[in-house]
């Protein structure tokens, strides 16, 4: 694992990062990696704004697992930065290797450098194995989530 770089994605880690997210149940129903038009125009928006980082951990310039770290301000707390994390992926060929512990204790780390209070995220109801994931790794189930679907 001491091969692995963290880094900021590119465009041209794209094609890769879309792989990760259709390959599992929920993303294969979500996703279009035949179409990369939209992500693209995403990826674009996320680049340029300074509270978002999609990062990308890559061995040999190969993307095998990612995630977004998005950066909040916020009045609650003190007026608190709080960190939240979305589309953590490992790429099916390097799972239970501990990649993805890796790819959330550099989160961690990352918010706690960007002088965040916390860390968040949301993980699909069904993704039993994510949620004792997550708890292993100190997060506790504190809240009940909900979505509106446009």
């Amino acid at each position: 694992m001491d091969d692995i770089e963290f880094r900021r994605a590119t465009a041209d880690d794209l094609p890769a990062i879309v792989a990760m997210l259709a390959d599992d149940p929920l993303g294969a129903r979500r996703e279009t990696p035949e179409d990369l038009a939209p992500y693209r125009a995403a990826f674009a928006a996320i680049d340029a704004d300074p509270h978002q980082q999609l990062i990308v951990a890559a061995r040999d310039g190969r993307p095998i697992g990612t995630l977004q770290l998005t950066v909040i301000p916020g009045l609650s707390r003190r007026g608190s930065r709080r960190a939240l994390v979305e589309a953590v992926r490992v790429h099916a060929d390097e799972r239970g290797k501990g990649l993805g512990s890796r790819l959330m204790r550099w989160a961690l780390e990352e918010a706690r450098r960007l002088d965040c209070v916390l860390l968040q995220l949301s993980s699909d109801a069904t993704r039993l194995d994510a949620h004792r994931f997550y708890e292993r790794l100190g997060f506790e189930a504190s809240h009940l989530g909900f979505k509106y679907h446009f």
